[in-house]
């Protein structure tokens, strides 16, 4: 699923950098797709820890914003935050077993179809999809296009 296969159903929100922001990121995946929906836990899941990232690890969470689109068609949802940008990349580390942090990027790789981050004009967009077919499936082979 490319952005070309929505059908035009998409919401945006724009948030101020804090961490009590990342709830209102959260609802907002969780308003759009409803919580029958069968990738709604999933994808509030994955929203909550890319839009924590945004505040944690970027200027977004040093008086900044994000942008939390959520993109959504028959066959899938596409959700994306775009933070303030960083000086460093994200990072797909993987976290000891009593680190407090560190799991998010590793979730992405775990349960998302596919996901993705592009770094351009001072900003990082980080990207998710979830596609109702393969909503039962969790092979590493399927996860982590880039």
């Amino acid at each position: 699923m490319d952005s070309s296969e929505y059908d035009g159903s998409e919401w945006v929100l724009r948030l101020a950098g804090s961490p009590d922001q990342v709830v209102r990121a959260r609802r907002l995946v969780s308003m759009t797709l409803g919580r029958d929906h069968p990738l709604h836990d999933d994808c509030v899941l994955l929203t909550s820890e890319i839009a924590t990232n945004a505040v944690i690890h970027s200027r977004s969470g040093d008086g900044g914003a994000f942008t939390v689109t959520v993109a959504y068609s028959a066959t899938g949802v596409r959700v994306s935050v775009q933070d303030e940008g960083s000086s460093q990349a994200p990072c797909v580390c993987r976290a000891s077993a009593d680190a407090t942090g560190g799991r998010g990027l590793p979730l992405l790789e775990a349960l998302a179809h596919r996901w993705g981050m592009v770094r351009e004009a001072g900003s990082n967009k980080v990207w998710f999809e979830l596609v109702l077919e393969m909503a039962g499936l969790r092979a590493g082979s399927l996860a982590g296009a880039r």
